[in-house]
């Protein structure tokens, strides 16, 4: 997508007469209260997207109200997509955030016609839908009572607390469709946290709002990952993590480690060469070239969990296409899979740890 002739002062010499100058993206540089951000505000032409193939996703649906995210997580898998945009994957990622402003019209409109056979939406699975820029355009109060009318079920992941906001909302939701909620808490280390994922809430306001979750009646999964080899891997950061998860009520959780897709690889790797230089050859014995930890590392992170799990009684979330999380105490339906995650929200890794 070439932007400039996304702007709404462009003029297209082709266009049909009258429409010269019909722009589909109004682009808001500085924006007042979001510092060094600006937002894109596409006219979208489709709200739900189906994933397509046989992958570990065939078949779901998905709502990405926003492209880019200001979670800013160094490792996020997303990264490279915003290069389709000709936007960078790195601090452009971070900043220029594309918003699809009339999301809620066209979701409805889709589903009163092509999408109508849609029985299930999965949300945050490539950027978080309540990163902050959903403070200013309140987009997920509109998609959540639309697929509701619908009868749509809805799983969420989100690293953002303004999840708070709309609980009572998706409580009263849950009572008609299955509501699936799940918070994304990968570092336990203050210090760390705000050096990995400068943009996002802090690990205690996350877990607050897992109770908060909880405590609105709703059952809440933690996604513990990803696991940082040499940072948060350590058997004290581990047990930290689970106790804390556990002491928040959350239902169940899950942890994995990192994968390194282009975009995310790049931008990641370069912090840890300036804050970490010493686990750089750590890092090129477990990952190589390529995106996945290999499987002596996964196995015996695997063996180091395992126990955590048992001892806090946080049994695996798994997903599958078409349902998004299972429901708590359901039977995983038998293409379900365990979902490995990055930064966001319901993205899988081939394998678990």
């Amino acid at each position: 997508m070439r932007w400039e002739g996304q702007t709404a002062t462009h003029v297209d010499a082709d266009a049909l007469p009258g429409l010269e100058e019909r722009g589909s993206v109004l682009e808001s540089w500085p924006t007042p209260g979001f510092d060094g951000a600006s937002f894109l505000e596409v006219t979208a032409k489709s709200a739900l997207n189906h994933v397509a193939g046989d992958g570990f996703m065939g078949g779901a649906w998905t709502i990405n109200p926003y492209r880019g995210c200001q979670h800013a997580c160094r490792y996020c898998f997303a990264r490279n997509t915003h290069t389709y945009l000709d936007l960078d994957a790195g601090a452009d990622f971070d900043s220029r955030i594309v918003v699809k402003a009339n999301l809620v019209e066209v979701l409805e409109r889709e589903l009163a016609g092509p999408r109508k056979d849609v029985t299930a939406v999965q949300l945050g699975t490539n950027t978080d839908p309540y990163q902050r820029a959903e403070g200013r355009y309140r987009l997920m109060p509109g998609v959540l009572r639309a697929l509701a009318r619908h009868g749509a079920s809805i799983s969420i992941l989100t690293k953002g607390t303004l999840l708070r906001r709309d609980l009572p909302l998706l409580a009263a939701i849950a009572r008609d469709v299955p509501v699936s909620i799940a918070m994304s808490i990968a570092i336990f280390d203050d210090e760390l946290q705000q050096q990995v994922e400068p943009g996002t809430p802090t690990t205690r306001s996350r877990l607050e709002t897992v109770r908060a979750v909880r405590d609105a009646g709703l059952d809440c999964a933690v996604f513990a990952m990803p696991v940082l080899p040499g940072l948060t891997d350590t058997r004290a950061h581990l047990e930290t993590a689970f106790a804390s998860i556990a002491e928040a009520g959350a239902t169940r959780a899950i942890a994995s480690a990192l994968h390194l897709r282009p975009g995310a690889r790049e931008w990641y790797t370069q912090w840890l060469r300036e804050a970490h230089p010493h686990l750089v050859p750590l890092y090129a014995r477990i990952y190589g070239t390529g995106s996945y930890a290999d499987r002596g590392y996964r196995d015996w992170l695997r063996d180091r969990i395992r126990p955590l799990m048992r001892e806090h009684r946080l049994g695996p979330v798994q997903v599958t296409a078409g349902t998004g999380l299972a429901a708590p105490g359901s039977a995983p339906p038998p293409r379900a899979r365990q979902l490995a995650s990055t930064s966001e929200p319901l993205v899988a890794a081939p394998t678990l740890f």
